[in-house]
């Protein structure tokens, strides 16, 4: 009952007409969202709806929230729901927006079950079960300004979020069948070590090479190419791009920024 009552609510949530505002934010600080097809254009409006109903943002280190920067994450954040089912990232309650890094206490294992204390600074973070999810703005903006340098800090947030979605934080998110879940591995897995051995030879890649972290970072990394820089992607490795193709439902080259850029270039 619970659930159709929430299907039923976010039905209307998105038929809402969209404020003026609000699309005014979006053509100011999201360029991509002009380069959307319009029948795009319409199902992110409504899930931004959405989204902004559901979710909690509050304002950290001095940072007065306005509609500018709730908007600007929303619209980064819901690309990545496009022609899905999706249930907006259920294990997440609340954004926390600093105005710009930040600095986060850190445990460090130096081996032999020594661990230490010390400080990070970050641009952002989530974890699994932390309800939570953390970005400094003034990133967040710039990655939204720039949408074909390969850089994006909201959709690489997110990114761990959709992660968390088969309840692991293993660089898969919850696929349909067993057969996808093979063909992402197999995928994944090969990719992933190729990064990590260009890191290691200085290599250049379309990949930002943090990717070579760990399978969560490598996920988070290549979902920013796939709509940063998918041309590049589908060109140097096709089969990653097919795998988060399909897991997106979308293919960015008909939309992207990035060849545009390269001329500019």
């Amino acid at each position: 009952m619970f659930a159709a009552f929430k299907r039923r609510r976010r039905h209307r949530l998105r038929a809402r007409p969209f404020p003026a505002t609000w699309k005014s934010i979006i053509a100011r600080n999201v360029p991509i969202f002009r380069r959307l097809p319009v029948a795009d254009q319409g199902e992110l409006l409504g899930h931004i709806q959405v989204f902004l109903n559901e979710k909690h943002f509050e304002g950290c280190g001095g940072l007065e929230l306005t509609d500018e920067i709730r908007v600007t994450i929303a619209a980064q954040a819901c690309l990545l729901l496009l022609h899905r089912e999706t249930d907006y990232y259920p294990e997440l309650v609340t954004i926390l927006v600093y105005p710009s890094a930040y600095i986060a206490d850190e445990e460090r294992y130096l081996g032999n079950n020594i661990w230490e204390q010390g400080e990070d600074g970050r641009l952002g973070h989530t974890g699994r079960r932390m309800g939570s999810l953390v970005l400094a703005w003034d990133e967040a903006k710039r990655g939204a300004a720039d949408p074909a340098d390969g850089m994006n800090l909201v959709l690489h947030e997110f990114a761990h979020q959709l992660d968390f979605e088969d309840f692991e934080t293993d660089g898969a998110p919850a696929l349909a069948t067993r057969t996808e879940y093979l063909s992402w591995a197999r995928v994944m897995s090969r990719e992933f070590e190729a990064l990590r051995a260009a890191d290691q030879a200085g290599t250049p890649t379309v990949l930002d090479t943090y990717g070579a972290t760990n399978p969560a970072e490598f996920f988070a990394v290549a979902t920013e190419a796939f709509f940063e820089r998918p041309g590049a992607l589908r060109a140097k490795q096709p089969e990653l791009y097919g795998e988060l193709s399909r897991f997106f439902c979308q293919d960015p080259v008909t939309y992207s920024a990035e060849a545009a850029e390269t001329q500019i270039r």
